[in-house]
């Protein structure tokens, strides 16, 4: 597919994708994806899965191969395996400060939402030159989590949500606001009734915020090529691929450029 626009986030992590998930009340990394083809409609999705390095490979699957659009822990498992998807060692998935982060949260007056603060999603929408869209969601959750928790990167129309009709978008935020609200979905029908892609966005968060007092971030793609990354915490890391030309930010009001050639040569991209 030959895209014309590419939007992806990393919100709040400061580890690689795939690797340094937050960890559940045990101990044990359980990761919900989602991915969606704004063409037909179709999407796959999985959750509380464990033991799978990439698990939107694993959503991608279930849409591609399944009737269904989701599949969650055991049944996911196996069908990760029936698929031929190599599983590996849980603790491989986890990185030593996910580890800190997991013993602090067991301390008797340890506040847990205090370390909610620099966790991560990751997300991507895109559009190709035939005007196509999709999105794409991946996260490991809120840390110390009951376990076989599933918040909304799961959920279509929350974690994200694709349609060729209007536009693509994916979110990252305090799950359980953003199902409230359906987040994503809530954006694209803002956009339905003639908002800009960044008007959209700033009116859902705001919802969301004023309703039921959730942060979160988007980053959203119109059908025409319109896109906006837009955020109410304080911080979301951000970049955009248009034209041949880089644009990123993490701050609010931030918007860096550079040619796509230059940061693919250069540190840190």
């Amino acid at each position: 597919m030959d895209f014309g626009i590419i939007i992806r986030f990393i919100s709040y992590t400061r580890e690689k994708p795939g690797c340094g998930s937050v960890l559940n009340q045990k101990g044990e990394v359980e990761m919900d994806a989602i991915i969606m083809d704004g063409k037909n409609l179709a999407s796959g999705a999985v959750s509380a899965v464990k033991c799978i390095a990439n698990p939107i490979k694993l959503a991608r699957l279930v849409m591609e191969k399944t009737e269904h659009m989701l599949l969650t822990d055991y049944g996911a498992q196996c069908f990760a395996k029936a698929m031929g998807v190599p599983e590996i060692p849980g603790e491989k998935l986890i990185t030593e400060r996910s580890r800190e982060r997991w013993m602090k949260n067991l301390e008797p007056d340890s506040n847990p939402h205090k370390f909610q603060t620099d966790l991560g999603t990751v997300g991507a929408v895109a559009i190709d030159s035939e005007g196509n869209v999709a999105c794409a969601t991946s996260t490991g959750g809120l840390a110390n989590k009951l376990v076989g928790r599933v918040g909304d990167t799961a959920c279509i129309g929350s974690g994200g949500y694709a349609d060729n009709h209007v536009g693509a978008t994916s979110t990252t935020g305090h799950g359980e606001s953003i199902m409230k609200v359906v987040l994503a979905r809530l954006i694209l029908y803002h956009m339905e009734q003639g908002m800009s892609p960044e008007e959209a966005s700033d009116t859902a968060l705001n919802c969301m915020k004023t309703r039921v007092g959730g942060l979160g971030g988007v980053i959203v793609v119109s059908n025409s090529g319109d896109w906006a990354a837009r955020f109410s915490t304080k911080q979301m890391s951000w970049a955009t691929v248009k034209d041949d030309q880089l644009y990123y930010g993490i701050y609010t009001g931030e918007r860096l450029t550079k040619s796509f050639e230059e940061a693919l040569t250069s540190e840190g991209f």
